[in-house]
């Protein structure tokens, strides 16, 4: 590991700690003593999202995050929970073993976990997912939230 204050590569491990899906270590560097904290996370293999022109790029969990983050902003959702959600969503993609997912797939797995936590924060993901373009639109969501749920067993 090299040393981010002055690019030594001597550092020693301080602390070990589990954190969710990863391992946070706290490291100092035996040339300068500059203590600083890195994660190790298990790499996956490269998944490439399909974009709705037909594009690929390459799986982000950064760029899932700040979409979840920016739909639950100003809500009662913590940042573990948003976490949380990043990874069970995650877990579903890498678990289908395909090299390739769509980015409708991903979507409605966000709107699933969404609706669960924070009918607002499904709202605002869903505008923007589902491009509403007029008012109806919006209404006929945020309609179908106010609906009682119905069991499996009714």
């Amino acid at each position: 590991m090299v040393c981010p204050k002055c690019n030594g590569t001597e550092t020693d491990v301080i602390d070990s700690r589990n954190a969710v899906k990863t391992v946070r270590r706290r490291r100092q560097c035996s040339a300068c003593h500059y203590r600083f904290t890195t994660f190790e996370r298990v790499e996956r293999p490269r998944l490439l999202v399909i974009k709705k022109d037909n594009r690929r790029e390459p799986f982000s969990r950064e760029k899932l995050f700040c979409g979840i983050e920016r739909a639950c902003e100003k809500r009662n959702i913590s940042r573990l929970e948003i976490e949380a959600v990043v990874d069970a969503i995650e877990c579903a993609v890498f678990g289908k073993e395909e090299l390739e997912v769509s980015t409708r797939e991903i979507g409605e797995l966000v709107m699933q976990a969404l609706a669960t936590r924070d009918k607002v924060a499904y709202v605002r993901f869903a505008s923007v997912y589902r491009e509403f373009t007029d008012v109806a639109s919006f209404a006929a969501v945020v309609e179908m939230l106010d609906q009682p749920q119905i069991s499996e067993g009714e």
